[in-house]
C-alpha cells in the first residue's frame, strides 16, 4: 500500500511481479497462485499531504519557486511556520493533478488495485527533515521519506488541506470504481462529513411497495428495499474500509444508515486497536455493532513475515471471540468479506482464506 512519492513505484513494481490477476483469484483454497498474491493500493497518506500542492487554479506545471514553496507550506501548516530555512528544507512539492494522473495510470495498469492509504489525521505533526546522522542510522532497506525515528516539529497539516487531498482521491476511486482504504485519527466527525460530501445527492432511497414487488419478481442490485445506482463513474467509491477503526459503536451506526450508497467496512488489528482484558471495552462494543459481513482484519504492519502472520492469527482469534464465531466459520466469514471488499466476489457467500 503506497503512502507517499517514494513508495508509489515500489508498490507498482511489486504488483507487476506478484500481483493477483483475475485468473489467479478464486474462492477455492487450493486455486490461488503461489507467485501472485498481492492486491496493491495506490494513494497518498495524510501524514504526507503537506507535500501536495493544489494546482487547480494554475494552467502550467512549472516547478514552484522558493518563494512559492515557502508560501505553500505557510498556507497548509498550522501553526504557521516562520522559519524559512525549515520550509525550504521540506520535501519538494508535487502538484495534485500530477499525482492524480500518476495514480490513475497505476490503477489502469493494475485492474484489481485499490486506492489507499488515504484519510485524515488531526494528531500528526510533520517531522524535521533527516540529518546526515539520521540517514546513517536508518536501516539499509528502509524506504526513503518515512517518519521513523525523526524529531517532530510543532506543525500539523491543516484539516482543509487534508480534505482537499482526500476528496481528490475519493473522486478518482469513484471514477475508476475501486475500493478505498481510509485512515482516520482523532477525526471521526470531520472524516464522516468529508466522505458524506462525496455521495451527497446519490443517496439510496427506500423503494415503494410497487417497486419492492417488482424487485421480488426480478431482483435488483441492492437489498433491504433500497434502490441503488449501479455501474459507471461516481464521485464516491463503491466500497471503503475504515482501517484499524478506533471509533465508537455510535460512530459505526452513522456509517450503517441504509441511504449511504458506499459500502463501508471496518477493519481491526492487534497492533493499533486497544482491546480490553474483559472483552467489554470500546473496541469490542464497536465490533458487536458491526454486521458480520462488514468486518475485516489486518496486521497494520509494514513488513511481511512470521510477526505479521502471528498478528493476523491473533486478531482473527480475538474477532471470533468477540463475535462468538466458531474459529473455522469466522475465518470463512472474514475471507468472504475480504473477497467482496477488494472486488473479487459480489456474493454474500463465504470464501476460504
Amino acid at each position: 500500500m503506497a503512502t507517499r512519492s517514494e513508495d508509489q513505484h515500489l508498490v507498482a513494481d511489486a504488483a507487476t511481479r506478484m500481483g493477483v490477476v483475475d485468473t489467479n483469484s478464486s474462492s477455492e483454497e487450493d486455486s490461488w497462485s503461489n507467485e501472485h498474491k498481492i492486491i496493491p493500493a495506490f494513494g497518498w497518506h495524510p501524514w504526507f499531504s503537506h507535500q501536495i500542492v493544489d494546482d487547480s487554479a494554475t494552467s502550467h506545471s512549472i516547478a514552484p519557486t522558493e518563494d512559492e514553496k515557502v508560501a505553500h507550506y505557510q498556507r497548509v501548516l498550522v501553526p504557521t511556520p516562520e522559519d524559512r530555512d525549515l520550509l525550504l528544507s521540506l520535501p519538494d512539492l508535487l502538484p495534485l493533478s500530477s499525482f492524480i494522473e500518476q495514480t490513475r495510470h497505476y490503477l489502469e495498469q493494475h485492474p484489481l488495485a485499490l486506492v489507499g492509504e488515504v484519510g485524515l489525521d488531526k494528531s500528526c505533526r510533520i517531522p524535521i527533515p533527516s540529518s546526515d546522522k539520521h540517514q546513517r542510522n536508518r536501516a539499509a532497506d528502509a524506504t526513503p521519506g518515512g517518519r521513523e525515528g525523526k524529531r517532530l516539529t510543532p506543525h500539523r497539516v491543516s484539516m482543509s488541506h487534508q480534505q482537499l487531498v482526500l476528496i481528490a482521491q475519493l473522486h478518482l476511486a469513484g471514477e475508476m470504481q475501486r475500493a478505498v482504504s481510509c485512515h482516520g485519527v482523532q477525526a471521526h466527525g470531520v472524516l464522516f462529513d468529508t466522505l458524506a460530501s462525496t455521495w451527497k445527492g446519490y443517496e439510496r432511497r427506500k423503494l415503494s411497495k410497487k417497486e419492492r414487488k417488482t424487485q421480488e419478481v426480478q431482483p435488483a442490485n441492492g437489498s433491504d428495499g433500497e434502490s441503488t445506482t449501479t455501474g459507471g463513474e461516481k464521485p464516491y467509491p463503491p466500497r471503503l474500509c475504515l482501517h484499524s477503526f478506533s471509533g465508537t459503536a455510535e460512530t459505526v451506526k452513522q456509517y450503517l444508515v441504509p441511504s449511504i450508497p458506499c459500502d463501508i467496512y471496518f477493519s481491526f488489528s492487534t497492533t493499533i486497536n486497544g482491546w480490553s482484558d474483559d472483552g467489554q471495552g470500546k473496541v469490542e462494543t464497536a465490533v458487536r455493532a458491526i454486521p458480520d459481513d462488514r468486518i475485516l482484519i489486518e496486521s497494520d504492519m509494514d513488513c511481511a513475515g512470521k510477526d505479521m502472520d502471528a498478528h493476523l492469527e491473533g486478531v482473527i482469534r480475538k474477532m471470533c471471540s468477540v463475535k462468538q464465531w466458531d474459529l473455522e466459520a469466522g475465518v470463512k466469514q472474514l475471507g468472504s468479506n475480504w473477497m467482496r471488499f477488494v472486488g473479487l466476489s459480489t456474493s454474500n457467500g463465504q470464501a476460504t482464506l
